[in-house]
């Protein structure tokens, strides 16, 4: 059966929201897939602005962000469906994540798919982090189960994001089948952009800054050193965290920003060689950055693929919609391997 589905991703490093037309055909047990349309719309000041205050507002300020948001989101997607003149089958929307907290059992995404579906006048799937957190797991990582269906011929698939995550196929000796692993890693371009605001940029373009830098081994053991990186249950990151634990060791090294973006580099890519096992399929911001992936490639003695453009920048994008389309099939679309949950779930509100 054909799906025609338009996925919608807003990421933790605000660069604005992805919108991807995706064809989903399953067939002799098996999906593919193909990206028909895609387009990012970047947020203005104004959007950036209410997105980044919605955690430290007030209650009834923050149903009005969530609720703006949603209609922002469903008057893009209407534009795009008008431009290309489409048929959607469902929209399968991300949100944008407010408060991740699965310690205590919190996940937010803001974004009312309810707001989507009234401007737009097509279902539309949304929420999909929530259930799993109500069943004791840690809400992320979800794109998993796009890379286990629709990207099986890479042993390994990494996402350079706002966080680092990956994921790959590991044989449990117990069930005796393969189960799906993975886990974030490392923040990325939520600690690289933040370094690169304070020299006045949105981020730092194919990592010059970086590269002007030098690396500082104080900083980079100390980084290296922090408690997370040892933790062997599942893991998963938010900006919380980021917060507590990168920000403060970064402004205690007093160094110059450059030298803490090289060091960072250095950090991340000491974090992913540990993890990377072999062949690897990359995609995500942190692919433009050409310092970052010098680095990386220096560390590895694995091939890396970077993919065509269209999958690098709408993957996230895409496994949404994918996500929605098992929602609407009422199979699993979120994995316990993953999240550590209870048990493997098919999360997933559904607006008509």
């Amino acid at each position: 059966m054909l799906y025609k589905v338009i996925g919608l991703m807003s990421g933790t490093s605000l660069d604005g929201l992805d919108i991807a037309y995706c064809h989903f055909l399953f067939e002799n047990n098996k999906w593919t897939f193909v990206i028909k349309e895609a387009q990012t719309i970047e947020y203005n000041k104004e959007i950036r602005e209410n997105l980044l205050r919605a955690e430290n507002t007030n209650s009834e300020d923050f149903v009005r962000i969530d609720k703006e948001f949603g209609h922002f989101l469903g008057e893009k997607t209407k534009n795009f469906i008008e431009k290309h003149s489409i048929e959607v089958d469902f929209i399968s929307s991300h949100g944008q994540t407010i408060f991740h907290q699965p310690n205590i059992l919190l996940t937010t995404q803001i974004g009312d798919i309810n707001a989507i579906a009234a401007q737009t006048g097509i279902k539309t799937i949304g929420d999909f982090r929530r259930k799993d957190v109500a069943l004791k797991g840690q809400g992320a990582p979800l794109v998993p189960i796009g890379d286990r269906f629709l990207f099986a011929e890479y042993p390994y698939c990494l996402n350079l994001g706002g966080f680092s995550n990956i994921s790959y196929e590991e044989y449990n000796k117990d069930t005796e089948n393969s189960q799906r692993i993975a886990y974030d890693i490392c923040p990325v371009n939520i600690v690289l952009n933040h370094l690169a605001n304070k020299e006045g940029l949105d981020y730092d373009k194919d990592g010059a800054l970086s590269r002007l830098g030098k690396s500082n081994n104080e900083l980079l053991n100390k980084l290296n050193e922090i408690e997370f990186y040892t933790l062997t249950q599942k893991k998963s990151l938010g900006k919380e965290w980021v917060k507590e634990n990168i920000f403060p060791v970064l402004e205690d090294s007093n160094l110059s920003t450059k030298d803490m973006m090289a060091t960072f580099v250095e950090h991340i890519t000491d974090q992913l060689a540990k993890n990377i096992k072999g062949k690897i399929l990359i995609t995500g911001g942190g692919v433009y950055n050409k310092y970052l992936i010098e680095r990386l490639k220096h560390k590895l003695n694995y091939q890396i693929h970077i993919p065509n453009e269209i999958i690098i920048n709408y993957k996230e994008a895409l496994i949404f919609a994918f996500l929605g389309v098992l929602r609407e099939r009422k199979e699993i679309n979120v994995l316990a391997s993953v999240t550590g949950a209870e048990r493997d779930s098919c999360s997933g509100h559904i607006v008509e």
